[in-house]
């Protein structure tokens, strides 16, 4: 990746603008989006044309490849003797035995075991690479720069756009523009070059579907998204159709699903607690995840879906009979079911699937059930 634009130990999150400008700010107007506020930045929420509208974009991902921003979220790279080890003292997961190339989801915690954000960290092979949420970008910057040695380099690639290729048909289209990328496997990456230009592939995303993610320069991603959408396979999506896909994955999203309120354990995100750390720790937030592991978590995130037609959101209260039982952290409804479907924390005693509970929306009470997530089975490519 190419050098860093901020001075990370002068940079502060009060420090940063209210409201920063995607390289692709002009292109995603150009393409008809209506764009909204989200972490910082205007983003395109979906397209007009016939191909566009959340649900259209919805399901053109589900049956070919989408072209989605996400150039909002922070790509940052730790470099020096031990920082993996170093790493290691505030994630969860193994990241010392990541290969070159290999990724690993992971979990940036606090003291309490609290989520501050959820990440992906990769093996470059010269380092480690680090994918964080935009919305806490700037918070987790000062965290790692608090917690690591001085011999570790943080850097933020500010200057690197992030575009996302996702659905069934985005390795053949991504192969005929960078050959290559159809070698990768799910939770693989690689250094790639387009036009002159380098560009780092990960086969990964968040919708369920097989896909990539690709960095590149702020100042080649224009025409690097005009030559995915001249494939007829390939439209543009926003966010609507981003949020609707991951939420039928199973897949939580920070600020709703997680937050420094919620942990782990009650997550269901035990795959991101490696096993031999469980017990080893050495980790920021592993007495308290410990803990859990050992007594069990009070709550649990479970999977709801819901009577009728009408989508529970975020913050609507569940209930068994007239006990108040948790609350849903994200809802909708689902295109590819064909009903709503809702992420909420609730009892444990109420997390078994099968168990009927209520939802409170608008002043009335629908019925719903506990199911296993995902909704929609994942479709990740993991070789032939």
């Amino acid at each position: 990746m190419s050098d860093e634009i901020l001075d990370i130990e002068d940079t502060h999150p009060d420090d940063m603008p209210e409201e920063q400008v995607l390289p692709l700010d002009a292109w995603h107007r150009a393409q008809g989006a209506r764009m909204v506020e989200f972490a910082g930045y205007q983003m395109p929420i979906q397209y007009a044309g016939p191909y566009g509208g959340i649900v259209a974009e919805h399901e053109w991902t589900r049956n070919s490849a989408s072209l989605f921003d996400v150039s909002h979220m922070g790509q940052l790279s730790l470099e020096g003797e031990g920082a993996a080890e170093a790493l290691e003292a505030l994630l969860p997961g193994d990241i010392s035995a990541l290969k070159p190339g290999k990724m690993r989801y992971s979990l940036l915690l606090d003291e309490n075991g609290g989520i501050l954000d959820d990440l992906i960290v990769t093996n470059t092979g010269h380092g480690l690479g680090i994918v964080v949420n935009g919305a806490v970008k700037w918070d987790d910057i000062a965290h790692l720069h608090e917690h690591l040695p001085d011999n570790i380099t943080l850097t933020h690639h500010a200057d690197q756009a992030l575009v996302a290729l996702q659905g069934p048909k985005a390795g053949e289209v991504l192969e005929a523009i960078i050959p290559g990328t159809g070698a990768l496997t799910f939770m693989t990456a690689g250094a790639f070059e387009w036009k002159g230009a380098f560009v780092w592939v990960s086969r990964a995303g968040y919708t369920g579907e097989d896909g990539f993610e690709v960095s590149i320069g702020a100042e080649q991603v224009e025409a690097f998204a005009d030559a995915l959408v001249a494939d007829d396979r390939v439209q543009p999506a926003g966010l609507g159709a981003r949020d609707s896909l991951r939420l039928e994955a199973g897949l939580p999203l920070y600020g709703h699903d997680l937050d420094v309120n919620t942990d782990p354990v009650s997550a269901g995100l035990l795959f991101a607690l490696t096993k031999s750390r469980r017990e080893t720790g050495g980790w920021m937030g592993h007495e308290t995840c410990a803990r859990m592991l050992a007594d069990g978590a009070p709550t649990k995130r479970v999977g709801l879906k819901v009577e009728g037609r009408m989508p529970a959101r975020e913050g609507a209260l569940v209930f068994s009979g007239d006990t108040e039982i948790g609350r849903v952290t994200s809802g909708g409804f689902s295109p590819t079911l064909g009903y709503p479907i809702a992420m909420a924390y609730v009892m444990a005693d109420y997390a078994k699937p099968g168990t009927a509970l209520q939802i409170e929306v608008r002043n009335k009470r629908l019925d719903a059930a506990v199911v296993p997530m995902p909704f929609v089975p994942q479709n990740y490519y993991r070789g032939e």
